[in-house]
Formats: C-alpha cells, structure tokens, sequence
C-alpha cells in the first residue's frame, strides 16, 4: 500500500510569516527527492525549499502569496523511495543574497559542510539561491529585487530573457519585456490583469467571407494604440466653443490666402491656439521618463496632426508651430498631409511631438474620445462645428456656431482640474484668436 508523506516546511533559519512566491509543483507531478517544490522571498533572499521525498504529489496545500512558518504544511505525497539518505561527508552549494546600502545585489558563494552517518536520515536544508528551475526545467537566474519588481510589473520570468552574465535576467530585461509585450498584445503574466486573446473563430460558418491582411501602417499603427491605452490612464475633457468669431476672421483671409497659394484651415487656427495653451500649461508640453519617475518638460512645440490616408491613420509631426505664421502653417500642412497619403513620410517626420491633433470635423460626428499618442501626454479631438443657438447677457438668443472638443489626457501627469482649466484655457484663445498675440 502507498505511503502518503505531509511536506512540512524546515527551519529556514530566523525567518517568520515568509511569502511564498513561486509554487513549482502540481498534484500529479513526479518529482525527486531535492526537487523544488516552492520558492519563498524575504527581505534580504530569495529561497528555494526542497522536497525531502521522491513520489507523486497528491495535494498542494499552500499557494502564491501565503505566508508559511516552520512547521507548516505546504503538500501530500505518495512516496515512491524512503526519506533522504547520504553516505559520509558532503559539500551542499548555496547562494546567499546580500544587498548593500545602495541597493545593488550581490551573489556569494557559500559552502556548507554537512555530515551524516550511514543510512541516518537527514532533513534537507533549504537552497538559499536567486537561482531558481521552472516546471519545464529551465533556469531562472534572478534576484530578488527584479522578482519583485517584475511582479509589480506583472512580468513572468519564465518568459523574460537574461542578457546578463550567465543569462542573469536584468532589470532592462525586465522592461524590454514588458514592452514587447503589449505591442503584441499578449498577457505578460497568468496574474494581474491578464489580457486575454481572442479566440480564433471560423467565421465562414455563418456566411460568406473574404479575409484581407491588414497593411504595415495599420499593424504599427494598432500595436502602438494599444500600448498607449493600456499603459495610459485616460482621463477626456469635453467641452464646446463658439467659432463664429474665428471663421468670420478665417473668411477675411481666404483671399488673400488664396493668392499666396495656400487654404486655410480651422485647423491652422487650433495649432495656434494648443501652441498658447501649452506655453500657459507646461506640464502638458511634456512627457514621462521611461521610469514613470520623471516630467521631462519640452521647451519646443511641435504638433501632432492626424491624417486620414487610403492605408491607415498617420500623425505627421509641424514642427517649431509657435514660429510660424498662419499662411506658412497652412502651405506645411497641406504638403505634409499630401506627402502623407502618398505613403512618402519619413520615420522622422511622425517623431518628436509634444501635443497631438485629431479632427474629425470634415467627417462628421460630434463628441469621441481620442486614444493619448504616447509619449505625449494629451490629444485633442475635434468633431463637426454645427450652428445652435447661443445664449448672450443681454437675454436673446444669436446664432453661432458651435465646436465640440474633447481633451483625452494622461491622469499620471495631468488631474481633472489641470484638464479643466487647460480646456477652459483653449476654448477661451480659439473663441478669440486674437489672444495667440497676447
């Protein structure tokens, strides 16, 4: 008959209440005696503890995240060999972590010198180590310090690749990895919050079908979306303003804007405006370092503008549009735009912008909520200007007409009162252009 053992925790030393971190076993595996079952993390070590027992797990007792003690029970296993048994004198190799006082981790080699009489069994001592063996048997060469840190950033390190010595996992490994993974969409780990794919349906079951590959723009395109909305809090400000003034001011200048050979845009008039309201609120002309611990503030303005191509979206970039003119302004976004839809832009033109653009005015729709194109830290969405009435002081109603906005923001770096009043700010200067020569 099948002994079934309980797998008590050892003494580990003065530790108490330690987490368990990693589980390295499943009912129905086979594992030999000094197997991994499970890795423990305090503050100063990570640890792996050893079965003392050859056989088949029958139940796991414990699970990530609990705190065990001496004593406690972690599994049940029916044993297939006795306890551990040594011959004479042996050597065991452990690793010890120790971290000095600027929280670099060093690894030391420690030798431990055990004896045991012949067929007296021992109790095996628990392998201090930032070396740890996955169920698929692969080494995990990391410290605790970039185990903790790829948890808080819910990054598996079965998956992450270590370019440093030996293959030990770094902490740029770490966030290299991170970063591959939600371009491509995959969740980085089974815990957290895991992004789930999509399952794979045969869609010609329930009619006619025609399968099209999505183009290079809109792969890139897609990828960086998605990175932008899961790794940026968003937070959209609407608001509305009154154009009538702007567009009277615009029509004045069609002709003469015709004879310099350019069209000018309501768009033109909204880079003017961003540009004002970004020199008033410099915490929205800047950007997170990659560590999320740094505002790098931009003294440049360059401006994202959205472009509607026959192969996708593409947000060229208007340089330097606090120094440029209405008519000059017109002539590059028309050239850029035009440049744009002919698939002829350039990696740097679509680089180094602090604010984006996205209008949808000339399509229709009002209000939408634009996705933040990070690095930058807002957008500016801008639906169909339509005529309403508008209330005046003096109790009677004009006609205006009327433009919806939508401010989408990075809550990290921008609260809801900061949106508020850069929004407030904006609408103000695009009501009355002429504060862009305040």
């Amino acid at each position: 008959m099948a002994e079934i053992k309980t797998i008590h925790l050892p003494d580990v030393g003065d530790f108490d209440e330690i987490e368990i971190i990693e589980v390295l076993i499943t009912p129905g595996d086979e594992i030999q005696a000094e197997d991994s079952i499970i890795v423990l993390e305090s503050d100063k070590a990570t640890m792996e503890i050893p079965s003392p027992y050859a056989g088949k797990v029958q139940t796991l007792i414990v699970k990530v995240g609990d705190r065990i003690s001496e004593g406690s029970e972690v599994a049940t296993i029916e044993i297939t060999t006795g306890v551990i048994e040594t011959t004479g004198k042996e050597e065991i190799k452990s690793a010890e972590v120790e971290e000095s006082a600027e929280g670099n981790t060093e690894v030391v080699e420690v030798g431990l010198e055990e004896s045991s009489t012949l067929g007296k069994s021992r109790k095996p001592p628990p392998k201090l180590a930032v070396e740890t063996v996955d169920r698929s048997g692969n080494l995990i060469h990391a410290s605790p310090s970039i185990r903790r840190y790829a948890r808080e950033l819910g990054a598996d390190l079965n998956r992450v690749i270590g370019s440093g010595a030996k293959g030990r996992i770094l902490k740029e490994d770490v966030k290299a990895f991170i970063k591959t993974t939600l371009a491509s969409g995959v969740a980085a780990t089974g815990g957290g919050i895991p992004i789930a794919a999509m399952p794979d349906i045969d869609f010609s079951k329930f009619g006619e079908i025609e399968a099209i590959d999505l183009n290079r723009i809109r792969k890139i395109s897609a990828a960086h979306l998605h990175r932008s909305w899961v790794t940026v809090p968003h937070v959209t400000q609407f608001d509305e303003v009154d154009i009538t003034e702007l567009e009277v001011f615009r029509k004045s200048l069609a002709k003469e804007a015709e004879q310099s050979g350019v069209r000018l845009t309501p768009l033109v008039f909204l880079m003017k405006a961003a540009v004002a309201a970004l020199k008033n609120f410099p915490e929205v002309n800047a950007s997170l370092d990659s560590g999320g611990e740094r505002l790098i503030l931009k003294k440049y303005f360059n401006i994202g503008v959205a472009v509607d191509t026959p192969n996708g979206l593409v947000v060229p970039v208007i340089r330097e549009v606090d120094q440029k003119g209405l008519f000059d302004l017109a002539e590059e976004l028309s050239t850029t735009a035009g440049r744009a839809r002919e698939g002829k832009l350039s990696p740097s033109d679509m680089q180094g912008g602090c604010f984006s653009i996205s209008s949808l005015g000339g399509i229709g729709g009002s209000h939408f909520t634009p996705i933040v194109n990070a690095p930058e830290v807002a957008i500016l969405g801008v639906g169909k200007a339509k005529m309403q009435p508008v209330y005046e002081d003096n109790g009677n109603f004009r006609p205006g007409l009327i433009l919806p906005l939508a401010l989408s923001y990075d809550h990290r770096v921008i609260d809801g009162a900061q949106g508020a009043r850069f929004v407030s700010y904006l609408s103000r200067t695009i009501a009355d252009i002429r504060r862009v020569l305040i």
